[in-house]
């Protein structure tokens, strides 16, 4: 594909009010904000995308390093060029949903929401392996259009070598929004969600952060001893052993 036509710009351009080429800055990303919310279950890199035109900076060096590249992209068509073309129409379907759901909201909070699906990529072994893309709105113009987001990119073929075709919306810095879609192609996957409460997707969320019981105590406003106890029922619900298999299970079911 051409690296300066993506197949997600006219999904993006198709919704006013999402996106468009202002330069006035309203809030400036922050780099503590952004990290606190990558799930580092494995290794990762990240880049900012500047809407208006795809073009990236600010590239995390294992971007590089991981997928076997001579310099960074410079453009998110690079990126999409090493994604599955088998996964290519989940990936331009997730992109549609998030942005729907999005607008549903609200998209005056569109800074506190952030998006996630999987799909396989590109390594640099020649491999293509499932990653866990995370999507974190991080600049938006005084009208409140999309400037600047940064993208998440993590290596889970380690959890799971299967995409859950599920897109998630969640909230962020404050918000406790948790939207868990379910794709067209997810229907012939049909994976077995294990009924988990929204405090246990919650908890389940946390963990696969690297939080504590403790952390975690203080961060839902709950005692450790009921964090114990979400963790126990977590464990019987999803029949796993220990909080490893839990966040796999997560990717697995789509959760996080």
């Amino acid at each position: 594909m051409s690296t300066k036509n993506h197949p997600l710009l006219k999904i993006w351009e198709s919704y006013s009010g999402f996106m468009e080429h202002e330069t006035t800055v309203y809030k400036l990303p922050s780099i503590k904000k952004i990290i606190a919310e990558v799930f580092s279950v494995g290794a990762y890199y990240f880049y900012t995308l500047h809407m208006h035109d795809s073009t990236l900076s600010n590239h995390h060096p294992n971007l590089v390093t991981m997928h076997g590249l001579r310099t960074p992209p410079q453009h998110l068509g690079e990126i999409m060029d090493l994604i599955h073309p088998d996964d290519m129409s989940f990936v331009q379907e997730a992109e549609l949903m998030t942005i729907e759901k999005i607008m549903e909201i609200g998209f005056q909070h569109m800074m506190h929401l952030k998006s996630s699906y999987c799909f396989r990529m590109r390594t640099v072994s020649g491999a293509y392996e499932m990653f866990h893309h995370q999507a974190l709105h991080t600049l938006k113009s005084e009208e409140g259009r999309l400037l600047e987001a940064v993208n998440i990119h993590t290596n889970i073929q380690h959890l799971t070598g299967k995409n859950n075709y599920y897109v998630v919306v969640s909230g962020v810095g404050g918000r406790n929004d948790f939207h868990q879609m379910q794709s067209k192609q997810s229907l012939a996957a049909s994976p077995q969600i294990c009924g988990l409460s929204k405090r246990e997707i919650e908890v389940v969320a946390l963990l696969a952060k690297g939080h504590t019981t403790e952390e975690i105590s203080e961060k839902l406003h709950i005692s450790r001893h009921t964090v114990r106890t979400h963790r126990k029922n977590i464990l019987h619900k999803a029949q796993c052993k220990n909080s490893s298999e839990i966040i796999s299970m997560a990717f697995k079911q789509g959760y996080i």
